[in-house]
């Protein structure tokens, strides 16, 4: 493991829980390809549970659907691993956890599973805040636990710099 990305893992955890409880909003997650990293590093964090609400882990498109509200329709015409799919999980998370922000991944973290359109390590994320709806793609490499913690950092990343 990168010894560089735990780190800034460490350090943005609580910078992003400081900066949502100083403007006094909540967080959920709703997580595919990083299952459950972004919180699992996040609620590390002591006193992190009056900021993140919850969090959901929807690797499968009928969770997507079911637990976030994503429209199958949008998934079959997009893939799962697309910016409106990605979108779609942030809002919806928002709306099942009733919460002001939150951060959301879909991705391909391999080895296997890969297209020509969508290669290992395509992943994208997506950040709602009260201003708006961000989002990003990467495209990353690495062994799968790498990939899957870059993706997490990214994703915090992406939170923090729309807030």
């Amino acid at each position: 493991m990168d010894p560089y990305i735990l780190r800034d893992l460490e350090e943005i955890a609580p910078d992003l829980l400081d900066t949502l409880r100083e403007r006094g909003l909540t967080l959920s997650t709703a997580e595919s390809c990083t299952g459950g990293n972004i919180a699992h590093h996040l609620t590390l964090v002591p006193g992190c549970s009056d900021i993140l609400q919850g969090g959901a882990v929807t690797y499968s498109n009928r969770a997507k659907s079911d637990i976030l509200g994503v429209d199958p329709a949008v998934i079959e015409a997009n893939g799962a691993v697309s910016e409106p799919v990605v979108r779609a999980m942030a809002l919806g998370a928002c709306k099942a956890f009733r919460t002001d922000c939150a951060v959301a991944t879909s991705g391909i973290a391999g080895p296997g599973g890969g297209t020509d359109d969508k290669p290992v390590g395509t992943v994208w994320t997506a950040a709602v805040t009260p201003s708006g709806t961000v989002s990003e793609v990467y495209h990353l490499s690495g062994p799968r636990a790498e990939i899957i913690d870059k993706a997490t950092l990214l994703a915090l990343r992406l939170l923090i710099n729309a807030l």
